[in-house]
């Protein structure tokens, strides 16, 4: 039946629903989008002002906030702080998880199935600042509580989401393919590395977008971990000194324009990772 031929009321019915739709995707856009148009322009507004309330739009623009952001919090220093380790982090990550994500799918060994609920249990058992004494007690006898090296660790140990969501994955790769590469003489483990991790790249893409954003939004573990050594700080915990100046007053326009030049990176990566999203997107419609 053509669009001409449908009912009056059906054809009402699909405008209103479609109508509805449109309505609350807007509504959803501008709920997500408006608070970073408030950081943008309050990052451009003078203190006095910001506190005092006001307009969206600044008075005078104030550009010369991302200067002075840029210079009391030693941006370059506490970027590549931030991005040396996300970028571990990151890697590390993706290594381990993706190994034990083959594993698991490709090979039955003892007490397997108390590894994987382990592993889910760690996402869904939340124990915070609990385990932050333990953690800070384990890398003092590793000799790690000076470096960032520590905090690596501890954020690599914490692979779970990374792992299931790469383990699905793995399940959508044929057994066929290490089958024919263990014919041709291949390892196990050169099949991973040569044959199969190259498949992975629409996985890999998407899972270490969430391990880079998740390092690089981390605060208390380096704030822990930097007490002693702040030219290790990352760039979270240098914005938050931003909050107050020498003269003990509040710098909320200074700490929205360090918060705005902290976003770029995370902008960058996103869009660097945006193909193996739409790989991820497209691969799950034709399912």
């Amino acid at each position: 039946m053509s669009r001409a031929e449908q009912p009056v009321h059906l054809r009402l019915v699909k405008s209103a629903s479609r109508i509805v739709l449109w309505a609350f995707l807007l509504i959803t856009a501008l709920l997500t989008v408006f608070p970073v148009l408030m950081t943008v322009a309050g990052s451009l507004k003078s203190n006095a002002e910001l506190m005092s309330g006001g307009g969206l739009l600044p008075q005078v623009w104030q550009f010369s906030n991302y200067a002075e952001a840029w210079r009391q919090t030693k941006f370059a220093q506490y970027t590549w702080n931030s991005m040396y380790l996300s970028i571990a982090v990151t890697v590390g990550t993706l290594l381990v998880a993706a190994m034990a994500a083959y594993v698991v799918d490709r090979r039955n060994f003892p007490l397997k199935s108390l590894y994987v609920g382990i592993q889910a249990s760690t996402m869904f058992i939340s124990v915070g600042a609990v385990v932050l004494r333990p953690q800070f007690d384990l890398m003092v006898k590793l000799h790690l509580n000076t470096s960032l090296w520590g905090v690596i660790l501890i954020l690599v140990s914490a692979h779970a989401s990374t792992f299931f969501i790469l383990l699905g994955f793995f399940k959508s790769i044929p057994r066929e393919i290490d089958e024919a590469a263990m014919i041709d003489g291949s390892s196990f483990s050169r099949s991973f590395f040569t044959i199969i991790l190259p498949l992975l790249k629409p996985g890999l893409g998407v899972s270490g977008l969430f391990a880079f954003r998740h390092a690089w939004n981390e605060y208390i573990l380096p704030l822990v971990f930097t007490m002693t050594n702040p030219k290790l700080q990352t760039l979270t915990v240098g914005l938050a000194n931003l909050r107050y100046g020498s003269s003990a007053a509040m710098q909320t326009h200074l700490m929205m324009a360090g918060a705005c030049l902290s976003i770029l990176p995370m902008l960058l990566i996103y869009i660097l990772a945006n193909k193996s999203f739409m790989q991820v997107t497209s691969g799950s419609i034709k399912g």
